[in-house]
């Protein structure tokens, strides 16, 4: 097992803790520059829309797992920041702009939405960012002079000052570096007073106002950069499609993001990274699956649909901590063996009983 010594508080904020970090992480950094010449080219764009995924997974855990916000319309935000995307883009607006737009766009939309949270919490929170989930799909469907309504919309390649970006592997270097550019924003968000308040916030609201935080200004903070990692994201989404429409943002997208989320792990940002992979793959392991199986099962319309509930039953029920926690506790299984206890990663029960106190 792995004993760090520290000598400074220096340490406790490192983003690589020790020197296996820095290890995997670069093996990890050349595999993934090394990608198109390493995978086909189907694969490749599978890969990048794991990239696009990771992204919003990214805000929506910001939102859930670090401030504890429930939220059932995330996918409003992500077509909201596709068809700023799409109409700044086919009016000849350069990319890296259009993309500031969809951005700030998003994240005034998500300041709009979370005025609600300042006032509800849990299932009626997750009532509220639902129906705005509905009114966004409605809007994008009616206002067809910008939107092109239920017909959709084309969008263009990105225009990088005169460098068009039209080939997989170019759009894929561009998903990764706004992947890596996002990932290193958040983990030094949450290594700051703001993340800590976002923390504090999920944990108990009662006791972070006790200590000066100021509940209004976080919970909104947090739903404005959730919203605007959502729009970075779809505005990659639009540009990898090339074709959206209305439909394409409905509730279904929304309980696939909580979903990815859910199940890579609440409160870790690899969480994020490893629901985007499960949301990518499952689909694809389905459909290579599904052949072998009896064929009243196999050509099942519903097939995935069901096979997504059971896995999201088994998650809750058997691993709440996700794949993020299976996988610390095969670390931890590892590094322990053989005085590893099977209880050492049972929820701890609450003595914090002051939020019942109304």
């Amino acid at each position: 097992m792995r004993f760090i010594f520290k000598t400074s508080y220096a340490q406790d904020i490192n983003l690589a803790k020790h020197g296996g970090h820095v290890f995997w992480y670069g093996l990890l950094a050349l595999l993934l520059l090394g990608a198109p010449w390493l995978f086909a080219e189907y694969w490749l764009a599978q890969m990048t829309f794991i990239l696009i995924y990771a992204i919003v997974g990214l805000g929506l855990m910001l939102l859930a797992g670090f401030t504890g916000q429930f939220s059932l319309g995330h996918a409003a935000f992500l077509g909201v920041g596709a068809y700023t995307q799409a109409v700044l883009t086919n009016a000849g607006v350069p990319f890296p702009l259009a993309l500031l737009c969809a951005a700030g766009l998003s994240a005034t939309v998500g300041v709009v939405v979370g005025l609600p949270a300042l006032r509800v919490k849990g299932i009626y929170l997750g009532m509220a960012t639902l129906s705005f989930g509905f009114i966004v799909e409605e809007v994008l469907a009616r206002w067809e002079k910008v939107t092109g309504g239920n017909a959709g919309i084309h969008i263009k390649a990105p225009d990088l000052f005169g460098w068009k970006v039209d080939s997989g592997e170019g759009f894929y270097y561009l998903c990764l570096f706004i992947t890596v550019a996002a990932t290193l924003g958040i983990l030094n968000l949450l290594r700051s007073s703001t993340g800590r308040a976002f923390v504090a916030i999920r944990d108990s609201e009662i006791s972070a106002q006790s200590m000066g935080i100021h509940l209004a200004r976080y919970k909104t903070l947090s739903f404005a950069l959730s919203a605007a990692l959502a729009g970075v994201g779809g505005a990659l989404y639009a540009h990898k499609l090339q074709f959206i429409s209305p439909d394409q943002f409905n509730i279904i997208q929304s309980i696939d993001l909580l979903l990815m989320v859910v199940i890579g792990g609440l409160g870790s940002v690899h969480g994020a990274f490893l629901g985007a992979i499960f949301l990518i793959t499952m689909p694809q392991v389905i459909s290579l699956t599904k052949d072998y199986l009896p064929a009243a099962v196999g050509q099942a319309p519903g097939l995935q649909a069901v096979v997504y509930g059971v896995v999201l039953v088994a998650f809750v029920l058997f691993e709440p901590l996700g794949l993020y926690g299976r996988w610390l506790k095969v670390r931890a299984w590892f590094q322990l063996f053989p005085f590893y206890r099977q209880g050492m990663f049972k929820r701890q029960k609450s003595f914090q009983k002051s939020d019942r106190l109304k």
